[in-house]
């Protein structure tokens, strides 16, 4: 299958474009640096260069690329700017779809998150409405979320993947990143996220993981899946954990939590064959690599 693959030189991206050709794939990757070009062609790839946020210069790219299916792995991250990625979210997932039918084509695999439902006992399935709060910054994010979701969704093949809070190489939660900086008391860390170790409960995914899950979602029926690990932890119990992976203090236990923060099922994903190599963040922590 000829793919598309915008975010190649990200977190998830990196990883998932050898296991598309490895797959038999003929796989273009997009990128808007000169130096993700020479990545992607450097992993045998085709490379194609654009901003997500320019609508003209992407359409040119995807009509070049002319792909039977795009992987939508698009962040922006790297300065934990909450309103830009948001941004990317809506105006970027908006650009790629208008590109995508343009191009003729009808399959998308597209990233979001397991942390947007709206509060409830237990984790959350995908029958889960997103949440309806109106309190910020949430409301902001979850605004981004649904965006995201519902543009991809006007194509006919849309597969969601609400992934988990990514950790491993190339997260914020890898040795020597934001994460660790902030548990070891470094005031210039940043990151989105708490380490509060309270009652939150949250769902965590590998990022190798997540991008295996996205090259088998480009067999899967459309919808949504919850891409997330087996064991959703309160903030007590995986913050401490984490902290001993990184070998940086643990912060003292507090209460309450969030009560939005649930963690999410991931029965639907695992039913169409994926299976987590990292079937908790216990053991996923302290394997991970910088």
């Amino acid at each position: 299958m000829r793919v598309l693959l915008a975010g190649a030189t990200g977190a998830v991206g990196r990883l998932l474009l050898p296991l598309l050709l490895e797959a038999g794939h003929e796989v273009t990757g997009l990128t808007r640096s000169a130096d993700g070009l020479d990545r992607i062609r450097a992993s045998g790839a085709r490379a194609v260069r654009a901003d997500a946020l320019d609508a003209k210069g992407l359409g040119r790219a995807v009509a070049e690329a002319a792909p039977q299916a795009v992987i939508h792995q698009l962040t922006d991250l790297s300065g934990a700017d909450g309103a830009a990625n948001d941004r990317l979210r809506r105006e970027g997932t908006r650009h790629l779809v208008d590109a995508a039918r343009a191009a003729g084509v009808g399959r998308i695999v597209a990233q979001s998150i397991s942390w947007a439902y709206a509060p409830g006992d237990g984790p959350a399935d995908e029958s889960v409405p997103l949440d309806g709060t109106g309190e910020q910054p949430r409301a902001r994010i979850v605004a981004g979320v649904r965006a995201l979701e519902e543009t991809v969704a006007e194509l006919p093949e849309a597969v969601v993947l609400r992934y988990g809070i990514l950790y491993g190489p190339g997260t914020w939660y890898a040795p020597g990143g934001p994460v660790a900086a902030a548990l070891g008391g470094d005031p210039g860390a940043r990151f989105l996220g708490s380490l509060a170790a309270d009652d939150s409960v949250s769902s965590f995914v590998h990022v190798g993981d997540a991008a295996r899950a996205a090259l088998l979602a480009l067999e899967w029926p459309a919808g949504a899946y919850n891409v997330v690990d087996g064991e959703p932890a309160a903030g007590h119990a995986w913050v401490p954990v984490l902290a001993r992976a990184l070998g940086v203090p643990a912060p003292g236990r507090t209460a309450g939590g969030a009560p939005w923060a649930r963690g999410a099922a991931d029965r639907r994903a695992r039913a169409r064959g994926w299976t987590p190599s990292y079937p908790s963040w216990r053991d996923g922590f302290a394997r991970q690599e910088g």
